[in-house]
């Protein structure tokens, strides 16, 4: 087999495949113990314990192996399908569906959402659209689970196995681990009901299950179960075991159901710990969508329940199939009443969590996030946002220099009032210098921490950006600074030609370092490609304006003779920067060129 080259890959299948085989022992030596307690009518507590927990230890295995093949095989497309989400909230919902079957978790989805906020990909007010949608979405796994397919659970783990140890390609390896999920997600679930089946004759058991008919400690067992667990679709898998075994009924069980959807975001709560308001607000906005939801159906409960009854005997269902019904018709029913005010429900949670001011730091990062290193394509993405902050940061460098060979009025910083113009730009070389560490060490902790080859050289692209990137600033913090000194003690100002010359390619340049900018917050190839593009131009501009300027020289206009040097070092270090963005422009299109074959 692979080495350990991929520690959330191959080093923790290692890990798992030990607990499986240990399981896998005592869920041979249960059924074992099972038989022989079949021939007695006494319950042997101990061991129907030890199968419901091992079937729920295999249960939840089984989920974790599957999400964890499903993003493996998938993952990389998340961040394209997310990152280009319009406007468009019908859209957002759908997206929101298809990206949670993907994960095969709601919790993930609305985790990755807190993400992509905290990263500047994407704005609040679009990932109410998601969320709704990632609640719809997480019920396609119950429905898979209410298909009686255990009786061939043995044989998914057979083929994902095999699947997994004979494939060469890492994505047939992940194919297997999702059917390897599959198999033992149900082979726990048919442990769990063989465990449950006794208790079917115990007058406890059925005394303690009856009282979950009360729909309020059903809600609170739904919402602190799932909390435990954090799945909602293991709880509700469980469910469905206690309905098959006839333990509980459909209207007890459908508070529960109800209570798992609040439950399931603990998750996404403890994910947005730490990070910024709006990645706040989506935590918050997607506790509030389940509460409100579960408010409005919980004093309808009987007539839920008829409801879903009358849709079971239509199509013939047994009750884990209706309780999957009831999973997916509170979803559905909350996406229809949510998403027509999306923009309307953002506004209220901005209201409920406004802004707040608090001391910002002389430096700090904005998006980088140690706890996401072990998702490698999100900490890409979170990279990425904070290298087109460096870019901003380039941009306001570039156009503040300028300011004093046009004028010689004082200026203050923009952003920084206190400070003075020059002032303002040692700051923002200093914040370059320190963007440049921080990012280097985030990226290269990607590449230590499991991330595939593939991966690993996007990483080391990006790497050579951030470090061209420094170097422009420290062409204009080094070389241009000194220049202004100099002009200052000419007596004679630049020629009109000259000074028009110097603007407009000054304008240029900064266009292309505004063009880098958005390219990376955008993820756009197209302004990439046209920053390559442009660098020809511009160089020809340059040689263009050169003979000009010499033509002024040969007929002695003393304005021109008089700047000549600073006029020439100006042009030689703009054309450096053109330069320097068609490079950092050509690694990025490598770097989203190699993340589009990921996904092959």
């Amino acid at each position: 087999m692979d080495g350990c080259t991929d520690k959330t890959d191959r080093c923790g299948m290692g890990v798992k495949k030990k607990v499986l085989a240990g399981l896998a022992t005592a869920g041979v030596t249960l059924l074992a113990a099972d038989a022989w307690a079949a021939d007695f009518s006494e319950i042997h507590w101990g061991l129907q314990m030890m199968g419901l927990l091992g079937g729920l230890a295999f249960f939840l295995f089984g989920m974790e192996l599957m999400s964890d093949g499903m993003q493996r095989a998938a993952g990389d497309r998340l961040r394209s399908i997310l990152a280009n989400l319009t406007k468009n909230k019908y859209r957002g919902m759908l997206l929101g569906v298809v990206v949670t079957m993907l994960v095969q978790s709601g919790s993930a989805t609305s985790v990755m959402l807190v993400g992509f906020v905290q990263a500047g990909l994407m704005r609040f007010v679009q990932t109410i659209g998601v969320l709704v949608g990632s609640g719809i979405g997480m019920t396609i796994t119950a429905q898979l689970i209410a298909f009686k397919v255990t009786d061939y659970a043995l044989l998914m783990i057979a083929a994902g196995f095999l699947i997994r140890l004979l494939s060469k390609s890492d994505g047939m390896k992940s194919v297997g681990d999702v059917l390897l999920g599959f198999g033992v997600l149900f082979y726990g679930l048919k442990l769990m009901g063989d465990s449950m089946r006794p208790l079917r004759s115990s007058h406890e058991v059925i005394t303690l299950l009856s009282g979950l008919e009360n729909r309020v400690l059903g809600l609170l067992i739904g919402v602190v179960l799932t909390a435990v667990v954090q799945s909602s679709t293991a709880f509700i898998g469980i469910l469905m075991v206690l309905g098959l075994e006839g333990l509980i009924s459909l209207e007890a069980s459908i508070p529960m159901v109800l209570g798992a959807n609040i439950g399931t975001c603990v998750t996404a709560g403890f994910a947005s710990i730490g990070a910024n308001r709006d990645a706040k607000r989506v935590a918050l906005a997607n506790v509030m969508i389940r509460v409100i939801g579960v408010l409005l159906f919980i004093g309808w409960i009987p007539e839920f329940t008829r409801g879903i009854a009358w849709l079971a005997s239509e199509f013939d269902s047994d009750i884990a199939r209706q309780i999957a019904n009831a999973h997916s018709v509170f979803n559905i029913v909350i996406g229809v009443i949510f998403l027509p005010f999306t923009e309307v429900f953002a506004r209220l949670i901005m209201k409920i969590m406004p802004e707040t001011e608090c001391p910002i730091p002389r430096h700090t990062t904005t998006f980088l996030d140690e706890s996401k290193i072990l998702s490698p394509a999100l900490a890409l993405d979170l990279a990425r946002a904070e290298i087109s902050r460096m870019a901003s940061a380039l941009e306001y460098l570039l156009k503040a220099v300028a300011v004093p060979f046009v004028t010689q009025r004082p200026k203050r910083d923009k952003d920084h009032p206190e400070l003075t113009l020059l002032e303002g730009v040692d700051r923002r070389e200093e914040e370059i210098d320190f963007l440049e560490e921080k990012i280097i060490d985030y990226l290269l902790n990607i590449a230590r921490s499991g991330a595939s080859q593939k991966q690993m050289r996007v990483v080391y692209a990006m790497v050579s950006i951030v470090k061209d990137m420094e170097s422009i600033g420290d062409i204009i913090h080094r070389n241009v600074l000194p220049l202004i000194e100099k002009k200052k003690r000419l007596t004679h100002d630049f020629s009109d030609e000259g000074r028009e010359e110097l603007t407009i390619y000054h304008q240029k340049v900064c266009k292309q370092i505004r063009l880098l900018k958005e390219a990376f917050a955008e993820q756009d190839l197209e302004k990439a490609q046209k920053i390559m593009a442009k660098e020809r131009k511009y160089l020809d501009l340059e040689l263009q304006y050169r003979a000009r300027h010499l033509d002024r020289l040969v007929g002695k206009q003393e304005a021109s003779m008089e700047t000549h040097e600073v006029h020439m070092e100006l042009m030689h270090l703009m054309v450096q920067v053109v330069v320097y963005s068609s490079n950092i422009a050509k690694s990025f299109l490598e770097t989203q060129t190699r993340e589009t074959a990921l996904l092959i």
